[in-house]
């Protein structure tokens, strides 16, 4: 396992993450998730990203159980505050002072750690000055409750900012954690620009496109049995963008040039979005220990420019690469 320093910081984390994003506490059964873990760890990887949003604060509790044991100083947890919680009471959303304080009294509750290594803004909350979020990120960091903070999907501007604030504060805004994957490159017009000049690193969440870049789904047939575009559970919903048959068809043309690198589709995937310098990790799911296995296999793979070229000209316009998509895809106002 490679690992690569986050941000301008000097924070090292596995260039493979590991996520828990729709499966612990919902898709996957606890036993199975701590097998996952546990198969992350034995690979290597030893950044570990949740949210307490996950399977409304479940997944948390399910991350730190199976983490229970473990020598805290050999891995980074990351988790997230933003999306309503709990009961859904008006001060259980959004980026006011107020949610991020108890907010990261729970996570540590549930992950039953003293601290995390990074908390995140999980959007960005257009309803709390920004000013405020800041000053209580800074106030978390200070407590010792996280030791960096980051921010999820936000725009160029958006981190322009909320760095400039950070570094007023003397605390250190380090990533951003966006979809990002062969089929969904929004972010690299505007916010891979505004991050380098920032020393911001990417955090990327989907680089399989939840699925979709595994080959699983054909043209013109049905989805696997058991597949997440069969999940009822949120699956199928975040990967309905992708489910039509022109960007299926593009990526079972994908294969020749995995069968040459002698990779997997899932890993390609992978190998793919690492090859962006101002990636510092790839998060992976997985419901099985077979999946974190095969995945970590992306790990330190290089792919030529030839073949990054002929990557472009086989997915052709199914790409989404419009910048302005990070701020439509985001909440306009707080989702309660």
């Amino acid at each position: 396992m490679k690992h690569r320093y986050l941000g301008s910081s000097g924070l090292k984390i596995s260039e493979i993450a590991y996520g828990n994003w729709l499966t612990h506490g919902s898709q996957v059964e606890s036993e199975a998730a701590t097998a996952c873990v546990h198969a992350a760890l034995d690979a290597g990887i030893t950044t570990f990203d949740t949210a307490d949003v996950y399977a409304n604060t479940v997944a948390e509790t399910v991350l730190g159980e199976a983490l229970a044991g473990q020598r805290r100083e050999s891995f980074e947890i990351f988790t997230k505050v933003y999306w309503p919680t709990g009961p859904q009471g008006p001060n259980d959303v959004g980026l006011s002072r107020k949610h991020i304080m108890e907010s990261i009294n729970g996570s540590l509750r549930r992950l039953g750690t003293e601290y995390v290594d990074l908390y995140q803004a999980h959007r960005y909350d257009t309803e709390t000055p920004l000013e405020e979020t800041m000053q209580a990120f800074a106030d978390v960091v200070r407590q010792g409750k996280a030791l960096y903070i980051g921010v999820s999907e936000w725009t160029a501007d958006q981190l322009r900012a909320g760095h400039a604030l950070a570094k007023d504060l003397g605390v250190q805004l380090i990533s951003n954690q966006p979809q990002y994957s062969m089929l969904w490159r929004v972010i690299e017009g505007e916010v891979v620009p505004a991050s380098r000049e920032l020393g911001v690193s990417q955090i990327v969440w989907s680089p399989i496109a939840q699925g979709v870049l595994t080959g699983k789904y054909r043209p013109g047939e049905q989805p696997p049995a058991g597949s997440r575009a069969t999940d009822d559970k949120g699956g199928a919903k975040m990967i309905e963008r992708f489910m039509n048959d022109d960007v299926l068809g593009a990526v079972q043309g994908l294969r020749p040039v995995a069968e040459e690198l002698g990779l997997s589709m899932a890993q390609l995937a992978i190998a793919w979005v690492l090859q962006n310098d101002n990636v510092a990790a790839a998060i992976i799911g997985a419901s099985r220990p077979e999946q974190v296995h095969e995945n970590v296999k992306a790990s330190g793979v290089e792919i030529p420019p030839g073949l990054m070229a002929r990557i472009d000209e086989v997915l052709g316009d199914v790409v989404v690469r419009d910048p302005a998509m990070t701020e439509r895809t985001a909440p306009a106002k707080r989702p309660v």
